[in-house]
Parts: C-alpha cells; sequence; structure tokens
C-alpha cells in the first residue's frame, strides 16, 4: 500500500479549487440566463422559452450537485491531512478515498452537465439552419 503524507491530499488542494471555481462561473452564467429567459417568458410565454428555463433548471440542479461534491472532496482532502497530522494514518487513507470518489462523482456529474448543455446549443443551432431553408 501507498503511504500517505501531508502533501498528497494538499497537491488536489489546487486543482479542486480551480474546478469550484469554474464551477461557480458556470452556475452564475446559468443564474443570469435563467433571470433574462424568465423576464421573457414573462413578457411572451412560448413552449420554447418554457423549455429553455426547463433545461436550465436541470443543469443548475446538475451544477448545485457538481458543487456539493466537489467541496465534500476538499473538505476530505483537508481531514485526511489532519488525521494524517495526529498519526492516524489508516484512516487519514480511507477518509482521503472518500475524497477521491467525491471528486470522481463531482466530475462524472459535470460530464453530464456539458452533455446537456451541447444539446440546447445544437437545438438553437438546428433551429437557425431550419428558419434559413
Amino acid at each position: 500500500m501507498v503511504q500517505l503524507t501531508l502533501t498528497t491530499p494538499a497537491l488536489l488542494f489546487s486543482a479542486i479549487s480551480l474546478i469550484l471555481l469554474a464551477y461557480t462561473n458556470r452556475f452564475l452564467t446559468l443564474a443570469q440566463l435563467v433571470r433574462s429567459l424568465h423576464a421573457q417568458y414573462k413578457e411572451n410565454p412560448t413552449h420554447i422559452l418554457f423549455g429553455q428555463l426547463e433545461n436550465l433548471r436541470k443543469r443548475v440542479y446538475l451544477i448545485k450537485s457538481m458543487q456539493i461534491y466537489g467541496v465534500g472532496s476538499l473538505l476530505f482532502c483537508v481531514l485526511s491531512m489532519f488525521l494524517i497530522y495526529v498519526g492516524r494514518n489508516l484512516a487519514a487513507e480511507i477518509i482521503f478515498g472518500f475524497g477521491l470518489v467525491m471528486l470522481i462523482i463531482s466530475l462524472a456529474i459535470s460530464i453530464w452537465e456539458i452533455n446537456i448543455s451541447v444539446k440546447a446549443l445544437n437545438l438553437h443551432i438546428s433551429d437557425l439552419e431550419d428558419s434559413e431553408t
């Protein structure tokens, strides 16, 4: 078994922090888009706008899940470092493993959210292509 040192979980700090920053930026962009589409829907309710808002609702939920798992991963990395510091290496390895699993889940949800985003963009593009013909 690999010996876990304080530097191992610490290496993930910058990576997890950057991922969380990217997730936050995605969330803020979606929040702004939801507000804009909501205002448009209030003025002129259409099934297309409603569908877009439903799509954004799902994406916001996924981003929330990505953030929760990402923060959980960071929390477990810090807890793992503390356990290493107090000499509880086996517990630290187990907790660090949970942190890695949470990071994997966060990244997998991110892939899911990206796919939904790409599908939504493709619908917009195909709508433009249909209107050109």
